[in-house]
């Protein structure tokens, strides 16, 4: 339920929870870009899987990264129909960003070598950080009336991206220049960085569970109950989305090319370090993607407008299988900047253009509960990705190993498999573009409206 706005003091008090809400965004956006997409896999690679076989540290991440997305995925439901009927959004919001600050915390304290212990550390942060987004996004409508909720969730994203960001760019400072800090190297530099993603994101949450306003508390069940009431809620929504044809092939394509768009996301620098590429020049890439990124998505929103929306996913779709193949065979570091700037052209584009898009086939009045299925869908995002990745690179690697190899000859296979591995990817982007064009927006749009 929306914040009724009376008078000048409800209007501040409405303004302190959407600002509140939004800054939630800018806490937790610096593990989503200096945890998962720059140093985790890096440190992962040269500090927990030290001395490993390159291709088999990148598989033991992706393998890693597609169970901990797993087990995100299943708990998303359950977790939404908590939020949905017991009335105690905030607490849950605290409690998953307690455990994703603390487990931040502890990869700055996990020795060399200790890769398996490093892998439930950030498997377990992950799902603080996913976990909490589910309360995070069942809190807009509270803040929020319908008339205002796109822009004040377009706050949130910006100041993701901009917090993020800024994050990122004094951690990377730390990192190229340790000695200006006091540090002793770029590992300690490294691990500083996993503690100052806790720091940030625990500080500027509590502006978050301060400035939110309580909730009307429920007289709830138990959590079985509520748990069981949830499966039941999923179950209806799927019969529902299983008439509704056109939603239902539309939901499938979005599954498989926003898995794409994840998997590019979260190891896109493991693979540029399988391919020799200094980590320094790795970074330096991954901030040109995260500030080209808002403007991009913003951009893109306009090429929607004039152009149409599924024209400019099929761009931005046409634009990543072109990337995908252009990375495999990329060997400079000048090469990895450009693809990391067409990346960041088209990735928020084809997310919020995606969300948009599927607005078209929900009946009416029924939006809430259609997209939870479709964040639930989005959740299970980058599980096949990094699978078909690590699979992929391990199976090339075998096929081509040499009977007596030279030290030569594992190199040349390693980097021949490493390539292969992206490569892989490039099948979830042409099944995402093949069943779209298959997805009828004018017969979407008439079983929506005549959906009872």
């Amino acid at each position: 339920m929306a914040i009724p706005s009376s008078g000048p003091t409800q209007a501040k008090q409405e303004r302190r929870a959407i600002w509140g809400w939004a800054l939630y965004d800018w806490a937790n956006s610096a593990f989503a870009t200096t945890v998962m997409a720059a140093f985790f896999p890096v440190f992962f690679k040269q500090e927990w899987s030290r001395e490993v076989d390159a291709n088999l540290s990148t598989a033991r991440l992706g393998l890693g990264v597609a169970a901990a997305s797993l087990l995100v995925a299943l708990m998303a439901p359950f977790l939404g129909a908590i939020s949905d009927q017991n009335g105690r959004r905030k607490h849950f919001l605290i409690g998953f960003t307690v455990l994703g600050v603390g487990m931040t915390a502890t990869l700055a304290l996990i020795p060399q070598g200790q890769w398996v212990t490093a892998l439930m550390a950030y498997a377990l942060a992950t799902i603080g950080f996913a976990g909490g987004l589910v309360f995070y996004d069942a809190l807009l409508p509270q803040v929020a009336t319908m008339g205002r909720i796109d822009q004040v969730s377009s706050l949130g994203y910006a100041l993701g991206y901009l917090g993020g960001g800024i994050l990122l760019v004094f951690n990377v400072a730390l990192v190229l220049q340790p000695e200006f800090f006091g540090l002793t190297g770029a590992g300690q530099a490294v691990r500083l960085s996993f503690a100052s993603v806790a720091v940030w994101w625990g500080l500027f949450s509590l502006f978050t569970f301060f400035w939110l306003p309580p909730e009307p508390r429920r007289q709830g069940r138990s959590v079985g109950l509520q748990m069981a009431a949830g499966w039941r809620q999923l179950m209806d929504t799927f019969r529902k989305i299983r008439r509704l044809k056109t939603t239902f092939l539309f939901l499938i394509a979005y599954w498989c090319y926003i898995d794409g768009v994840d998997t590019i996301i979260k190891m896109a620098v493991d693979f540029g370090m399988s391919l020799g590429f200094d980590f320094k020049d790795l970074i330096v890439a991954l901030i040109i993607t995260q500030f080209i990124g808002f403007p991009s998505a913003l951009l893109f929103g306009q090429l929607g407008k004039h152009w149409g929306v599924r024209r400019s996913i099929y761009l931005a779709l046409a634009i990543y299988m072109a990337v995908t193949i252009y990375g495999a065979t990329m060997t400079r570091v000048s090469e990895f900047y450009v693809l990391a700037a067409v990346i960041g052209l088209v990735q928020g584009g084809i997310q919020a253009l995606s969300r948009s898009y599927f607005a078209r086939f929900i009946p009416l009045g029924q939006n809430a509960e259609f997209y939870g299925f479709y964040n639930m869908i989005g959740k299970f995002a980058a599980i096949m990705g990094p699978a078909m990745m690590a699979l992929t690179g391990l199976a090339v690697k075998r096929l081509l190993m040499p009977v007596a190899p030279t030290a030569e000859q594992m190199q040349a296979v390693g980097l021949t498999a490493t390539r292969f591995s992206i490569v892989a990817v490039l099948l979830l982007f042409a099944v995402g573009a093949v069943l779209l064009y298959f997805v009828d927006e004018k017969q979407g749009r008439a079983e929506a409206a005549a959906f009872h």
